[in-house]
Formats: C-alpha cells, structure tokens, sequence
C-alpha cells in the first residue's frame, strides 16, 4: 500500500524540485524527505526522481506516480472530511421564499452539505405564505421567510428597506393609476404594496399577477409596469424609482428563520448558524 505520508513528501518534491524545499514546506528535515522518497521507491519498486548536484526531475515512473498520489491524498481528504465532520443524520426540510433564494443562499447550503454530508437536505421553494403554512403544518422544519418587522417569533437574519422598483426608462404619467407588477395573493408585499397605495390615495391596476420572483423581474425588465423589492435584492438592471414617481414609502421588512418545535434540533441549529455565519447578498 502506498503511504500517504509519503505520498504528500513526494508530491512537495515534485511541486519544488528540491529536497530541501520541500522539507521546509512540510517542516520535516531533508534527510526525512529523502528517507521517504527511498521508501516509497521501494514500495513502487520503480526510480521516481533523478537528481544529481544541479537538478531534481521526475522519471516517467514519477510522472504517473504524481498523478496517483494527488488522487490517493484527494480521496483520503474527502474521507477526512466525511468521518471527522459531523455525525449528525436524518433528513432536513428547508424552506425557503424564492426572492431570497436567488441570492447567495444556494452557496450557504452548498457548503452545509459539503460539511453535514449525512444529511438529507431536502429544499422547498415557494412565497413565505405558503412556506409559513406548511412549516405549521409539520411538513417542513425550517424556513427562510420575509415577515413584518416585530411580528416574527423567529430568528432574524436581516432587516431591509422595500423599495420601489422600475426600468431606467420606465415612465408613469401624472394622474395615470401605478401599473403594479406583483405576487398573487396571498402575498406579504403585495398586501403592504396595494395599502400604502390605497393609503396615500393613488389609483393603481395589476399589470402582472405572478407567483415566482422570476416572473416579477422579467415583467419589470419588459416595461409593463413596476414592483416591490427589497432594497438588497434589486437586480443590478433595474433601478429605486420610489421618488421619481412619488410613491408612498414602504417600510421594512424582515428575513426571518422559522423552525417547526417537533423537528430534531441539532440540524437546525446547524444550518441555522450556516446561513447566520454568513453575508446573504444578492447574486450579481
């Protein structure tokens, strides 16, 4: 069997061209490098480095020998990974709002997974309504919604200001009722939407109904009419037009993390500090 110890010798020798190069990247002496390319010269049974008073190449041997060892320490990384990492098991139902999943979310579970193999995650994206309803109704163990700000009895993530949002060539003319993009109800911002509207007297029409923030977005991008985002998640084309067209102020809004109390709690908490631990921003 080949060593990896010093398979990971061989392959700094390999990297540097030079034994004592290698001994000071791997902080060992230059007689233990050399002890440990004999060693695994003859475990090979093949010469792997030629060397003489000005130079160190590989032989052919050592050409392929390179390539067997970077997959041999790949591998022994990986199982490194896998068994020191958590023991957690089991399967973890997350929820999540489809405007937030567009953002560097899908990066935190990634890594959630690379750190918690074991564990099933299983992933719902939909409004926060529905995500809110099936978390009580014991078909999801934690969710990642938007919710007005002091209602929640969640775990807050981030605060954020609604805004106005429209193409940089979008017009509204004086008097004309808001042509308004948004979610079907039922719908968080489409109700804080439609009662600041009706709130500061101005007519509005729905010029879209749609249920996924994609569809949002392309209505806007095509000029039909204007919606509801949080400042952080405005797609870097579209543009804040709250005051261009003096529409009513909108509030805040929170990004809450909402866990069902009979699900098991070590995974999560586990992807609840993941998503915590780091910055969520929009995806450029």
């Amino acid at each position: 069997m080949l060593d990896p110890v010093l398979l990971r010798t061989f392959l700094a020798v390999a990297d540097t061209r030079s034994f004592t190069k290698a001994a000071a990247r791997l902080g060992i002496s230059q007689p233990t490098v050399s002890q440990h390319v004999r060693r695994l010269e003859l475990a090979a049974k093949r010469q792997l480095i030629a060397r003489d008073t000005r130079d160190v190449r590989l032989t052919d041997n050592g050409d392929a020998m390179a390539g067997f060892a970077r997959t041999i320490l790949a591998a022994h990384a990986e199982a490194d990974r896998y068994f020191s990492g958590s023991a957690m098991r089991g399967r973890l139902r997350f929820g999540a709002a489809d405007d937030l999943a567009i953002t560097t979310l899908p990066r935190i579970l990634r890594h959630f997974r690379q750190q918690h193999p074991q564990i099933n995650l299983e992933l719902t994206v939909d409004q926060s309504g529905p995500l809110h309803r099936r978390l009580k109704g014991g078909h999801l163990d934690l969710i990642f919604i938007k919710e007005n700000p002091g209602t929640t009895d969640g775990t807050i993530v981030a605060t954020d200001d609604l805004v106005w949002v429209g193409q940089e060539k979008t017009v509204i003319e004086p008097g004309d009722p808001i042509p308004l993009i948004a979610y079907q109800s039922p719908s968080l911002s489409r109700q804080i939407t439609i009662d600041a509207l009706e709130a500061a007297g101005r007519t509005w029409r729905i010029t879209c109904n749609t249920r996924e923030v994609n569809g949002v977005i392309a209505a806007v991008r095509a000029g039909i009419g204007v919606a509801v985002f949080p400042r952080s998640l405005i797609p870097s084309d579209l543009v804040k037009v709250t005051n261009r067209f003096a529409l009513p102020e909108l509030g805040q809004v929170d990004f809450t993390l909402l866990s069902n109390p009979a699900a098991p709690r070590e995974p999560i908490e586990a992807l609840t500090a993941a998503i915590l631990g780091r910055a969520l921003t929009r995806i450029p």
